[in-house]
Order: structure tokens, then sequence, then C-alpha cells
């Protein structure tokens, strides 16, 4: 595993006074040199961003929006509207075929992103199914779709700052069938179900003349990202890359072992799977999460949310009501309407906390399923 170095350095004092909350990060990113060295670059300076966002504690979608800039090769970029304002080229190294890039990077988090004004969202993964098996016959890796699955799990429970993650389902889920995977949901208590299929991972051979030929292989995969509640898509993106595959056509590879994930086509997966953590972060974090309130006893109740999604003793909560109906064609219709009350969190759970409602004499109006917020000014 490559080594990280992460730096924080005290900018200068004029740069200082015009951002008092900004901070200089030097970081080493690296990325393995496949198609060409300009490639390997842009990657290598791509994780040396992402490795300064996460050390700083901003918004890592940010990473998102300027990655279209970094593909151009240059010393220093300059950028607005973003909390990443400044990143300088220090120095680039190729060796032993792996490109390593340092970077000094100015950071302004921002206050009020998203992540940090609301708690996590509850997100449940399906098993990425491999769409033609036939493909996976290249080194025997007919489990990789369960691995990838476990790969992107611990990518969100270890990295994303807007989502925790309910689990791996093991039963099926379609965007066509809507109401299972809204069942699904509830019981799982996510907010958001994620479908993955694996479309391609064919190989090709580049035949050389004087040295050994090269395989390369592609990894292609679609994912759906369904609301718990209406089962309705609202997230949907397709990923392609293509990588060097290192091993004997006739060997059996494992998976689940570092030789695998190590070698430079489970560092592309690797890098796949941070995308779409890149990708859910930029355009997902900003919805609302809506926590319900599962009990209520008089002045008092409890909530589906808890420690693990952020919720602290003292929080503060707004309560909607939930005034679902059926609409004159037989379709479910949702109406939240926000009550004058505020709701106390009095005693925090991993995956639930009990609340204080006030002024008590509303209480009676709450109902099972009624939705909570955190309390904004």
């Amino acid at each position: 595993m490559r080594k990280k170095i992460i730096t924080p350095l005290i900018a200068c004092m004029a740069l200082a006074s015009a951002t008092a909350n900004a901070a200089w990060y030097e970081v080493t990113g690296a990325s393995t040199i496949l198609e060409s060295k300009d490639q390997a670059r842009e990657r290598a300076l791509e994780d040396a961003v992402y490795q300064a966002l996460k050390y700083s504690g901003a918004d890592i979608a940010g990473l998102a929006d300027i990655r279209p800039y970094l593909a151009e090769s240059r010393s220093d970029y300059q950028f607005s509207g973003n909390e990443i304002r400044h990143i300088q080229v220090l120095e680039t190294k190729d060796r032993g075929g792996v490109m390593k890039l340092t970077a000094r990077i100015d950071i302004y988090p921002a206050a009020k992103a998203c992540h940090k004004n609301q708690y996590k969202k509850g997100l449940l993964l399906s098993r990425f199914d491999i769409v033609s098996p036939q493909q996976a016959a290249l080194g025997g890796i007919f489990q990789f779709g369960d691995d990838f699955t476990v790969l992107l799990q611990r990518q969100f429970e270890t990295q994303a700052q807007s989502f925790v993650v309910q689990g791996i389902t093991p039963h099926n889920v379609s965007p066509t069938q809507p109401d299972i995977a809204t069942m699904i949901a509830e019981d799982a208590g996510a907010q958001y179900v994620m479908i993955g299929s694996i479309t391609d991972m064919s190989a090709t051979i580049d035949q050389k003349v004087l040295r050994d030929d090269k395989t390369n292989r592609q990894l292609a995969l679609s994912i759906d990202v369904l609301d718990g509640k209406s089962g309705d898509v609202i997230y949907q993106n397709i990923y392609r890359d293509i990588a060097a595959w290192p091993f004997e056509r006739q060997s059996k590879v494992d998976t689940k072992t570092a030789r695998f994930w190590t070698s430079a086509y489970g560092e592309m997966a690797q890098r796949v799977s941070r995308n779409i953590l890149l990708d859910l972060e930029s355009n997902l974090s900003c919805r609302a999460t809506t926590p319900e309130v599962i009990s209520i006893n008089g002045q008092s109740g409890q909530i589906n949310a808890g420690r693990v999604h952020g919720v602290k003793y003292g929080d503060e909560l707004s309560l909607w009501h939930n005034a679902s109906f059926t609409d004159q064609y037989g379709v479910n219709r949702t109406q939240l309407k926000k009550s004058d009350m505020v709701l106390t969190v009095t005693r925090v759970y991993d995956n639930s906390a009990e609340i204080a409602v006030s002024p008590v004499e509303l209480g009676p109006s709450i109902q099972i399923g009624d939705m909570v917020t955190k309390h904004t000014l």
C-alpha cells in the first residue's frame, strides 16, 4: 500500500488576512502508469486533492467539480466558488511504473456545507451482479461482483461524509419493482437503495513483436439509486475504465487478496469505487435527511436515526406531519406539513434516539411515520 504524506502548512500573512480559516496542505498522491504518463499525472493529482480534502474536513464532493480541469498539465490551478482555492504542483516523479506527484493545496472549508448541517442518510447496497458471467472466466473471478460490493461498502463506511451504509441486502432489487425496493428499504431503515450491475469485464490482447503480449481488461458498471420511500430512481450513472491485467491467462485469481487489489486492475476498480462515492456526495448530499418517528408516548418518543447518523444529545428537530394520500388515479402522493413544535434529543443510541416534545400539548398530534429534520434557524 502506498504511503500518503499530508503536511499542514502555515499560509503567508497576506493570504491569511483574506481567508482567515484557509490552510495549505502539502500532499503526495500516486497513480500507476497505464495508458500514458499524462493520464497517470492527472490521477495522481486527483489522489492528492482527495487526500487533502479528507484531512481538512472539507467537502470531498468538491473534487468532482474541479476534476475536468485537472486534466490540463499545469503547475498552478486557481478556482473560485469551491472550497479548493489554489493548487500548486511542486514535483512529479516517475519511478517503477508509478507516478508520484506532490502538490500544495489551499483549502477553505465552508461552515455551511450540506454534510455538516444534516444527519447522514442511510444507504442500502445490493449485490453487483456480473451481467455476462463468461467474461469472468479469465482469472476465474466469478466472485468479483460480491467483492466489489464489499469494497464499495467499506469505501462508504470509512470515507463518506453524507451517508451511512445500512448493509448489503441479499434480495434482488430492481428499478422496475419499486414496491419491493421500498419494503426492503423500510426493513433496513435506509433512505436510499443502490442497485449495481457489472456490464463489461472483457479483455483484449495487445500483441507485441519484441516483447510479451499485454492483456488489458475493461470494467464497466451501472448504478441506480432509488428513493426508499417512493422507489423512484433519483440518480443513475455509468462508469467505465480499463487497466492492464497482469496475471497469467490460465491462473485463478482470488479477488479477496491484497495481490489482486494492489494490481493495476485492482487499483482501477478502487478508483471506480471512489468515483461512485464522490458522485453520490456531489448529487445527493444536499437532499434532506428524513428520519421518522417510530414510537410516541405523549410528550416523548423515538426516531430511527442515532449516533451513526450524527445525532447528538440536545439536538433540536423540526417535525413534519405525513399527510400522504391517494389521488384520483390511484397513485400514492406524499404531502408533508411542518409543525410548530420542536423536538429535543434526550438520549442517543447507535441507530435511534429518544426525543422530548415541546410544547407538550402538541404531543398527541404526532403520528408514527411523521418525519423530522435537523432544526436550523
